[in-house]
């Protein structure tokens, strides 16, 4: 690989690298308890294939590493896995769970394929995010086989275009607020899928987490999380929509920690953050202000949630820091 200043890898580029080598080896130590677990045999012919996925993505991200000498990062490893710990998904959660993870992949690699310039690393998560969809794919089928996939509402099919030609329909705050649009429904829908299972996670490592401040801090986001979900389902409910199921009655009652309070933390605190651009999203969409106001809202709450994650983190010494530009007054100091 040529190594020329005008082929280094930016600072977008090597933050998508570092971002993906987390990710992935955090999956590897996630699927490497499920696979151990699972009984269903076609769940884990899914599980297998995601684990091979995520084991080639890290030779390749070691070896893009060490060409351009750079410090491979440390992510997470076999002493944050316990494989021998008891099962704390069912089958059935365990495929709901791959399923909105691998969606989150998609999204990141799309991401990483706009923001590199090099044809290398292009090259890569264009290949990376056509493994990921291949996958989703199968994933979304088996979960349609077995009845499990939390379809958005059906909508009767408009017999003519239409335009809006009132100001009213734009209002939410006072008075009689028009049904919800498509884009809307669409938006609290998968959102609230997404949310459904932070509060799995916050449900289920709290039960095991080591730490007490730790575990204090996973009930706060399951309880902050079923409070959004609520939200959002009231607002569904409101032109008679149904809401997508919970899934917390699927978490089993094991206590014995599976992962190192490290990986918890950082697999919460990352998806929690992930939820902001997605809100954000919705919001933007949103043509309803009352719906714009509450995802204001929504993000204001769980930002702060997250930087009480990254605090604890912190203290604990498991916040591991991305490649970082020098602090160039310290440098003129010393």
């Amino acid at each position: 690989m040529n190594n020329n200043s005008n082929n280094r890898l930016t600072s977008a580029e090597l933050a998508n690298l570092w971002t993906q080598y987390q990710n992935d080896t955090m999956s590897i130590c996630m699927i490497t308890h499920l696979l151990e677990n699972c009984k269903d045999k076609e769940i884990i012919v899914i599980l297998k294939s995601s684990l091979d996925l995520s084991n080639s993505h890290i030779k390749k991200l070691k070896d893009m590493f060490k060409n351009e000498k750079f410090i491979v990062p440390k992510g997470f490893t076999k002493e944050d896995v316990d494989k021998g710990a008891p099962r704390l998904f069912s089958d059935n959660l365990i495929l709901v769970y791959m399923q909105v993870m691998t969606l989150h992949g998609m999204n990141s690699y799309s991401l990483c394929t706009t923001t590199s310039v090099r044809k290398d690393q292009r090259n890569y998560y264009a290949t990376c995010l056509s493994e990921t969809a291949n996958l989703y794919d199968r994933i979304l089928g088996l979960m349609l086989e077995k009845g499990i996939l939390s379809k958005p509402p059906h909508l009767d099919v408009p017999k003519e275009v239409e335009f809006v030609n009132d100001q009213h329909y734009l209002t939410g705050w006072f008075g009689k607020k028009r049904p919800l649009n498509s884009i809307e429904v669409s938006g609290l829908h998968h959102n609230m899928i997404k949310t459904i299972v932070k509060v799995v996670l916050e449900v289920a490592f709290s039960q095991v987490a080591q730490s007490k401040e730790l575990r204090a801090f996973l009930q706060r986001g399951a309880k902050l999380c079923e409070k959004q979900i609520k939200d959002m389902g009231g607002l569904l409910a409101k032109d008679n929509l149904p809401s997508p199921p919970m899934w917390q009655g699927e978490v089993t009652d094991s206590t014995v920690p599976p992962f190192s309070d490290k990986l918890m933390a950082f697999h919460t605190v990352t998806l929690v953050s992930v939820a902001i651009g997605y809100y954000g999203a919705a919001l933007s969409v949103a043509q309803r202000r009352d719906l714009a106001l509450k995802y204001t809202k929504l993000i204001g709450e769980i930002s702060l949630y997250v930087e009480d994650g990254a605090n604890l983190m912190i203290k604990n010494g498991w916040l591991e820091k991305p490649p970082m530009f020098p602090d160039r007054d310290a440098l003129a100091e010393s």
